[in-house]
């Protein structure tokens, strides 16, 4: 319920003050956006039931600081997270077999909040193993997972909302969206910015950019070496099995 109020909250701010109104113009889109919406959520709750039975069990040394501020500890593991999925993300346009999965993100024809949703659910399950794992294994507790989950959902339709908020200077250190645009450039110009969270990572991986560009519309986000990526959502399931989904970003 509350993942649907923030995915209404998304949809309203992008009519209010849209970053390119163009982008708010569904592209044949609509129905597969909510299919990869509903698919990858339902995975992300049914991970959140599972963890009790995974709570202590893959535990290989008790760091966590559970008596900590709640406040304090939901930012760490933020952090520890962002450090996780970020790297798998970083890679993802590095390794062939990874991007293979990773495609799909970035066939999108605009951005729009929904498209944070929008994932293969193998590469889901993948950057959620990056981030997850390193924090069952210091024996973080269930309910910072939890209330890391909504965090990451949140986060993801601010990223790639087409909202104009403000920004400054907060871009400096924060994935916002004004930033995480330059990522789904179509040119190797968009080999940056693979923070989920934060531009930390990136600052250590040299892939940080914080120049900003004018405008960014429609023909300059997608695949370049795939402009005809499948649109359907069963046929972007299997493209990644598919020869030419080895393609380069």
């Amino acid at each position: 319920m509350l993942v649907t109020v923030l995915i209404i909250i998304s949809f309203l701010a992008e009519r209010v003050a849209p970053y390119n109104k163009m982008f708010n113009i569904a592209q044949n889109d609509t129905k597969r956006d909510c299919l990869h919406a509903v698919v990858n959520e339902s995975l992300t709750l049914l991970g959140l039931l599972l963890l009790p039975f995974l709570e202590g069990v893959i535990t290989v040394i008790d760091l966590w600081p559970d008596k900590w501020p709640l406040t304090i500890q939901l930012l760490l593991a933020i952090v520890i997270a962002d450090t996780g999925i970020t790297l798998m993300h970083y890679a993802s346009h590095h390794y062939s077999i990874l991007w293979r999965f990773h495609a799909v993100h970035h066939s999108v024809k605009r951005m729009y909040g929904f498209n944070g949703l929008m994932k293969h659910p193998i590469h889901q399950l993948l950057e959620t193993g990056a981030g997850v794992i390193p924090l069952l294994l210091i024996g973080v507790s269930v309910d910072i997972l939890a209330v890391l989950a909504v965090a990451v959902v949140i986060q993801l339709l601010l990223q790639h909302s087409n909202v104009n908020y403000f920004y400054r200077p907060f871009h400096r250190i924060l994935a916002l969206n004004v930033v995480h645009r330059l990522h789904h450039l179509n040119t190797k110009e968009g080999n940056v910015n693979f923070g989920l969270f934060t531009t930390l990572m990136d600052r250590v991986l040299g892939s940080a950019r914080i120049e900003l560009r004018d405008r960014i519309s429609m023909s300059d986000i997608g695949i370049a070496t795939q402009p005809n990526y499948p649109v359907n959502y069963l046929e972007q399931l299997t493209q990644p099995f598919a020869r030419e989904g080895a393609l380069d970003s």
